[in-house]
């Protein structure tokens, strides 16, 4: 039998069964471990890559947050994952796209599980006023080409008090923890990227 940690794994083929044609998920990938989810997603893409291609860690070790500050993200309990989108905006205009992501991550968690997330600028969310979910944008200038921008976002789903440092366990929590039970991720990464691909053809694919 499977460790129960086993039975909720991300798997990729399933995630991107649901966006045959979407802008984001027409391509995803899953790691086991990597450094940074907006490194290793700037390895795996080309100069050619499309937009919206999704990359997810089951485990980060060196996760960024705002600052530089480190994102704790413990193997298996979250959702990881970096964004690679070409939005025609310029650089300077970066904060429009964690204000997107920012917004449609609270509807999403308001939807799916009634809860009341809260946004704190420039980029987290928050949940009964702690931390569950942030948000880094970094854009890279291209040449003859739309700018490329790598979306990261990570979301507290099924951590315990315990898997959070001591010195965040004040300020941190988890969907898990304000729901009193354990969240499927796999379900909850397709809304997620579901809400977060059509909201950003609304707002940033170009009017015909």
């Amino acid at each position: 039998m499977l460790p129960a940690d086993m039975l909720d794994r991300l798997i990729a083929t399933e995630l991107q069964a649901h966006f045959p044609c979407g802008t984001i998920g027409q391509r995803i990938i899953v790691l086991e471990q990597t450094g940074s989810t907006n490194d290793a997603i700037l390895q795996v893409a080309t100069a050619n890559s499309n937009e919206g291609l999704v990359l997810f860690a089951e485990h980060q070790t060196s996760g960024r947050g705002q600052r530089g500050n480190r994102w704790e993200s413990v193997a298996g309990k979250g959702l990881w994952f970096s964004i690679l989108l070409r939005p025609k905006i310029r650089i300077s205009d970066s904060a429009r796209l964690t204000i997107w992501a920012i917004e449609t991550i609270s509807d999403v968690i308001r939807t799916e599980f009634s809860l009341a997330p809260r946004i704190k600028l420039p980029n987290d969310i928050q949940v009964h006023r702690r931390k569950v979910a942030g948000v880094l944008v970094e854009m890279r200038a291209q040449e003859k080409a739309p700018h490329l921008a790598i979306v990261g976002i990570g979301i507290n789903v099924n951590q315990s008090l315990e898997d959070f440092p001591r010195e965040l366990q004040s300020r941190a929590i988890s969907l898990a923890m304000a729901l009193h039970r354990p969240v499927d991720r796999q379900k909850f990464a397709v809304a997620v990227l579901q809400n977060l691909n059509r909201s950003y053809r609304a707002r940033f694919a170009p009017k015909r």
